[in-house]
């Protein structure tokens, strides 16, 4: 029998194949619900059925008996995005599912999303992205929501606070989200937070330590 992980988008999966790779774990981590650019995959959730529905196939196939998600709080909260979840599982497999499922809430104080808990945990000096508070403050009633803003930081981070200038001559390729999660050690996978701390809890039951048996 095997475990898959589902993630929500592109920029989560780099974030898990890193922090799994740091944790020494090994697990099967499936496309992620949104293919697609991350701004569009804000809308994970209500993709997350169809993810389901091709799911159930690929679980007789392949032997799975335990299904992870890991999903952003967003403003929603933790409850009401698992309760969303739940609802999606329910529609999909019915009350008494023939797999197992876990669930993950990525947040920073309950709220948030993958950018939030990055930005928390980012170990590098951050002179360009930290101005980025006083231009945010500067827009007064024309503030960007928090998300946007905690993206637009992390961006601004990646590039021009953790970047080469070589580098920046390829931006796309080696300052971006895989680059930058997978290829450089710009976030401290270590920060003792409770949040982080969770999540590598999280994966280590979901995945199997790397030198032992598949029990």
């Amino acid at each position: 029998m095997s475990k898959l992980l589902i993630v929500e988008s592109a920029n989560d999966q780099y974030f898990i194949e890193a922090l799994v790779t740091h944790i020494n774990i090994d697990i099967k981590i499936d496309s992620p619900v949104c293919l697609i650019d991350e701004y569009d995959c804000l809308g994970g959730i209500g993709r997350l059925e169809n993810k389901l529905k091709s799911l159930r196939s690929q679980v007789q196939k392949e032997g799975i008996d335990k299904v992870g998600i890991i999903f952003d709080a967003d403003e929603v909260g933790i409850d009401a995005r698992t309760q969303n979840i739940n609802e999606k599982i329910t529609l999909v497999f019915g009350e008494d599912p023939d797999v197992e499922f876990a669930i993950f809430i990525l947040n920073v104080s309950g709220k948030g999303e993958l950018e939030t808990l990055l930005k928390a945990i980012k170990c590098k000096y951050s002179p360009m992205a930290d101005c980025l508070e006083a231009w945010q403050a500067c827009l007064q009633d024309k503030k960007l929501k928090q998300k946007d803003f905690d993206k637009f930081w992390v961006q601004i981070y990646q590039r021009y606070d953790c970047c080469t200038t070589k580098e920046k001559k390829q931006a796309d390729r080696k300052c971006g989200n895989e680059a930058s999660l997978k290829n450089k050690s710009i976030y401290d996978f270590d920060y003792n937070m409770p949040e982080l701390n969770e999540l590598k809890d999280f994966l280590r039951e979901l995945g199997i330590q790397k030198g032992t048996d598949n029990m």
